[in-house]
């Protein structure tokens, strides 16, 4: 299996145009469509982590805010998307689109950076022998190991743009409840002003239960990525979403919808609307509709509260939590060191010699040497004592006396 190939190879390919011409609703070069030739490259072999881009100055004007677009299957997110991209361009704003959805057959807007660049979904499928939902997770998580790349161009480019925007897989549990959706929603937080958008369905919503499902999800990402929040209502072209404002700010409204349904699921989700109502009072909610272009205007407005917001809120924590990580590291490389010299029995005034085992061994060693003396000084006394009885008997029988 071939390497990854370099994201940054592929900025070469696109381009950023400021085109006004509002027939083409894009923005970029042309729409990049790639067929499978283009995808012969295999999954990543030898990637190493992502690495946290140069952040810019806090508050900085120049700094880009991002917006992560996310929404469940057949919300209207991608149209939402391209006519995102086409307001961004109309209205003279300078925009970057990162595509990460490595499953989508066609975009009606130009990326950026598109992951199907650089991971090829279907062989991802091949090779790891998973299924559809398998292989979108396994590609992300692919694409992950390189996103210090993404970070990079971006950083590049952050003085010159005013949004960066990001497109989610439409199978929502993917990108939010992953390892690496929340690893690039948190690098992205801690290195730029991040804002969820979370697009919904408002014809499929006006039936209680559904909308209350909605919600249950959109208090999960809130609560998941700890970001500022948009409620999206797309579709306002076929049904108005004031139908859920209404709800959101009126309890009794909501119950009155809520009692035409008198089986087990009416009855559960009427009691917990009371419990969203907290919820509610903190989302900023907007209807757009992706086709007529209505209502973006009143998106981009919440988007700029909500940079304000993190500016305000979400800033300080998110450096309070950084700081808070680096001086634990620091304390466990410090502890860990610790630990290493005890093993080594060193400290850094130097190694004490404990002069008490040489001495042991001496004192050994002149004991060794005081019995052979005494060995040696009985042998020459008894050796002396056989020699004079030796002496005694030799004279003795000459009529000799013996010296002592």
């Amino acid at each position: 299996m071939s390497n990854l190939p370099n994201i940054q190879n592929f900025q070469s390919q696109r381009t950023m145009t400021s085109s006004s011409s509002s027939t083409s609703g894009r923005l970029g070069t042309a729409n990049h469509q790639m067929g499978d030739d283009e995808h012969a490259d295999s999954p990543l072999k030898n990637a190493a982590l992502p690495t946290a881009a140069a952040r810019p100055l806090s508050g900085a004007a120049s700094e880009p805010a991002v917006i992560l677009c996310i929404g469940m299957a057949g919300s209207g997110k991608t149209t939402f998307m391209q006519r995102l991209a086409a307001s961004v361009n109309t209205a003279k704003k300078r925009g970057y689109i990162v595509n990460l959805d490595p499953a989508v057959g066609q975009l009606p807007f130009g990326a950026n950076i598109d992951i199907r660049d650089t991971v090829n979904y279907k062989e991802v499928m091949k090779q790891y022998n998973l299924g559809p939902n398998g292989a979108i997770v396994t590609a992300l998580n692919l694409f992950t190991t390189k996103f210090d790349q993404v970070l990079d161009i971006i950083a590049k480019r952050s003085s010159k743009l005013d949004y960066v925007v990001f497109d989610t897989p439409g199978q929502i549990e993917i990108f939010t409840w992953s390892a690496s959706g929340a690893i690039i929603t948190d690098t992205l937080a801690a290195t730029y002003p991040t804002v969820i958008a979370y697009i919904i369905d408002t014809p499929r919503s006006t039936s209680p239960a559904t909308f209350m499902s909605n919600m249950l999800y959109a208090v999960s990402i809130l609560y998941k990525t700890k970001l500022p929040f948009v409620l999206v209502f797309n579709k306002t072209d076929v049904v108005s979403h004031q139908f859920a404002i209404d709800w959101m700010t009126d309890y009794e409204a909501f119950q009155a919808a809520a009692r035409e349904d008198t089986t087990y699921m009416g009855t559960l989700v009427n009691s917990m609307c009371l419990v969203l109502e907290e919820f509610y009072n903190t989302l900023k909610v907007v209807g757009v509709s992706a086709v007529t272009g209505a209502g973006m205007d009143d998106f981009f407005n919440a988007v700029d509260d909500a940079v304000d917001e993190y500016n305000k809120d979400y800033r300080p924590e998110i450096d309070k939590m950084i700081r808070e990580k680096k001086e634990a590291a620091e304390r466990s490389k410090v502890a860990s060191l610790d630990k290493l010299m005890k093993d080594m029995q060193v400290s850094t005034t130097g190694a004490e010699v404990d002069m008490d085992q040489d001495d042991r061994w001496d004192d050994e060693g002149e004991d060794d040497g005081d019995e052979a003396e005494l060995d040696f000084q009985l042998r020459e006394k008894q050796e002396e004592a056989s020699f004079r009885r030796f002496a005694a008997k030799t004279a003795g029988g000459r009529g000799r006396t013996v010296p002592k």
